[in-house]
């Protein structure tokens, strides 16, 4: 089956950006649904997590009908088709890949870095993305071969990173994004927690293989942290757990701006997103860095990818 031409592919971007604007709005509604549901209508009616898992299935059941529309032979991978058991196998067909709402804690909380993610798979391979946050009105978009960018407030397109890779030189200058995620098991949390003390810690105050880096974040949605180290606001983020709709449209826009993904600790670390590494739920995404005398961008990701691995622990995946 032959891939997606170009003009195929800008067709589907101008469509696939129309759609994440209009699931926005969707969003935006579930989330003033939440918070002005009275604590009758908590504790009588429906709760919090109920609100949710209504407006995820709404707002991929909306995504779901346009796609079927509008490409009626493409595949459809969805985070709430998959949690009511539609498991298609990934195949050479265009696949759409969909988290409704990504990051749905801060969905919840009113804290606003939530959006929707739509990524596009073919060949096994993801080759177009669009996240958008519609509380920010942030729209990340990004093309194999074709760059990606960042609209604010319904602005021109910015190219993407938003400024000229810069060196990093180790991780001690690097701002990192981790997140805790949703296994609170003693394994995970553990080994999470010791990773995070090794990147953040002093190794000449006692933390054996501290690397020291400039500081932590957890902006609580995958797609965001992908989005935010391709736009070179973060200089490297690690997962552990999370899934191909949640990444699909983020490795994309990463790549497309000049970023490095990877997987976990064994994967051969080569920046070629196969299938292994979209389904394998461990990623690492490391941002654009300038070549230095005697040593590439490119040689210097790989780099920080083994200083990394280096650093954290192998976290258990939850099954």
């Amino acid at each position: 089956m032959p891939g997606l031409t170009p003009a195929e592919l800008d067709e589907l971007l101008t469509f696939t950006t129309a759609l994440a604007r209009t699931a926005g709005e969707l969003i935006l509604e579930g989330s003033q649904a939440i918070q002005q549901a009275s604590a009758s209508d908590i504790g009588e009616k429906k709760n919090s997590v109920d609100l949710v898992t209504e407006y995820d299935v709404k707002v991929e059941e909306l995504v779901k009908r346009e796609i079927a529309a509008a490409y009626p032979t493409f595949q459809f991978i969805g985070e709430e088709s998959y949690s009511a058991g539609s498991r298609p196998p990934l195949t050479d067909a265009p696949t759409f890949c969909v988290d409704p709402i990504d990051g749905t804690t801060n969905f919840v909380h009113a804290f606003p870095f939530a959006c929707i993610s739509i990524g596009l798979i073919d060949q096994r391979r993801p080759v177009l993305g669009v996240i958008y946050n519609p509380f920010l009105d942030h729209l990340y978009s990004g093309v194999a071969g074709h760059g990606s960018s960042l609209s604010r407030a319904g602005g021109a397109p910015q190219t993407l990173p938003l400024a000229p890779a810069r060196p990093l030189p180790s991780l001690s200058q690097a701002l990192v994004a981790v997140e805790w995620g949703s296994d609170r098991t003693a394994p995970a949390v553990t080994k999470k927690a010791e990773s995070f003390t090794r990147l953040a810690g002093d190794p000449a105050r006692g933390i054996a293989r501290g690397r020291m880096a400039h500081s932590l974040r957890s902006i609580g949605s995958a797609a965001l942290n992908f989005a935010m180290v391709a736009q070179g606001g973060l200089d490297t983020y690690w997962e552990i757990g999370c899934w191909p709709w949640d990444v699909c449209a983020g490795i994309v826009i990463a790549q497309e701006a000049g970023g490095f993904v990877t997987g976990g600790k064994d994967a051969p670390h080569d920046g070629d997103v196969t299938e292994g590494i979209l389904t394998g739920r461990k990623y690492l995404v490391i941002r654009a860095i300038a070549d230095t005398e005697g040593e590439t961008g490119l040689e210097a990701q790989k780099r920080i990818a083994r200083e990394w691995y280096d650093t954290v622990e192998d976290v258990p995946l939850d099954g």
